[in-house]
């Protein structure tokens, strides 16, 4: 991967942390608010789950792009956490913070990646 492809990646991952930093900040869903009506109280249930749903879903693609940022920063960045090979450049321009191949990451969304605990150091490192 060339320096320019590397800079180009690093600006996109740079920006979407700066997103995501942003959105984390806003917490205004999941404060507890009491009501006299039932109802009120159920929909204010469902939509502060749904809130935490969406902060914990953000942070863990947070630790993601810090992660690639890492990997950026260590020249191990578009390399497959598993199998060493390339990640296609189409898969990081969909997926910039992607820390497998498509092979291997469908290998470990089926949970058939066993003992497989460098991604996970990884993440707790960038976190």
């Amino acid at each position: 991967m060339t320096n320019a492809e590397l800079k180009a990646y690093k600006k996109i991952l740079a920006a979407k942390e700066a997103e995501l930093v942003g959105a984390l900040r806003n917490r205004e869903g999941i404060e507890i608010e009491k009501s006299p009506d039932a109802l009120d109280e159920v929909q204010r249930a469902a939509e502060r789950e749904l809130a935490i749903r969406t902060l914990d879903r953000e942070s863990s693609l947070l630790r993601n792009v810090r992660a690639a940022l890492l990997r950026i920063e260590d020249e191990s960045y578009g390399v497959c956490l598993h199998c060493e090979e390339d990640i296609s450049v189409k898969r990081l321009n969909a997926v910039p913070w992607a820390p497998y191949c498509i092979s291997c990451q469908e290998q470990y969304d089926a949970h058939k990646i066993e003992g497989d605990e460098v991604f996970d150091d990884m993440l707790v490192g960038a976190a």
